[in-house]
């Protein structure tokens, strides 16, 4: 019996990956697919919802699986429509920022908690270096953002770029960046063009 603290959070994996894990539970790799409609197109975040799964396999990733971003600590939303989120990680908190513009939403995520770098111009140098974010948690605040603006339909704002901009130096956290970027960019994630996405 796998122990809730073991289960894999499937917001750690690109597609590879998801296809990868479904294979390994003896599955079509297929499925990983489906379920990644489901997390990023549909914003689900449990396996009871994912109707086009058979309930033996649902059953069997809550065992297993999770989909588990992390949480919102506080919002702060500015009169032209700005929102600026403080993420609670494990080990501290990091921000998000989305900022509206007529043609665009871009969102500025975070890729570690504090930076090592100590650049004088940056208010994040002064809180020192604690961890790199995981890909779940970078990705995480590109979901929790698409479900936060998603449900405002007074303006209809999306995302439409991310810049990796936020707290520290995405570059000291390559692997896990590079697949949340992926995650960003692929049809069966946030499906934004390679060019809408900065680093």
């Amino acid at each position: 019996m796998t122990t809730p603290d073991s289960r894999t959070n499937l917001l750690d994996l690109d597609r590879e990956g998801l296809r990868a894990f479904f294979a390994g539970l003896g599955e079509k790799p297929f499925r990983g697919d489906q379920v990644m409609k489901w997390i990023y197109h549909r914003g689900a975040a449990d396996f009871d919802s994912m109707s086009d799964l058979g309930k033996a396999l649902r059953t069997r990733l809550a065992e297993v699986a999770e989909i588990k971003p992390p949480q919102v600590g506080a919002e702060q939303i500015s009169t032209d429509g700005t929102r600026k989120w403080r993420i609670d990680v494990r080990g501290g908190a990091v921000e998000t920022v989305y900022i509206p513009e007529p043609t665009r939403g871009t969102l500025c995520v975070s890729s570690q908690i504090g930076c090592m770098l100590n650049c004088t111009f940056c208010s994040t140098a002064t809180q020192g270096f604690q961890r790199n974010l995981s890909t779940a948690e970078i990705i995480g605040q590109v979901w929790l953002a698409a479900q936060a603006l998603g449900h405002d339909a007074k303006t209809n704002r999306r995302i439409t770029n991310v810049v990796l901009m936020g707290m520290g130096e995405p570059l000291l956290n390559f692997d896990n960046v590079v697949r949340a970027m992926s995650l960003m960019r692929d049809d069966l994630g946030f499906g934004l063009a390679n060019k809408r996405v900065t680093l």
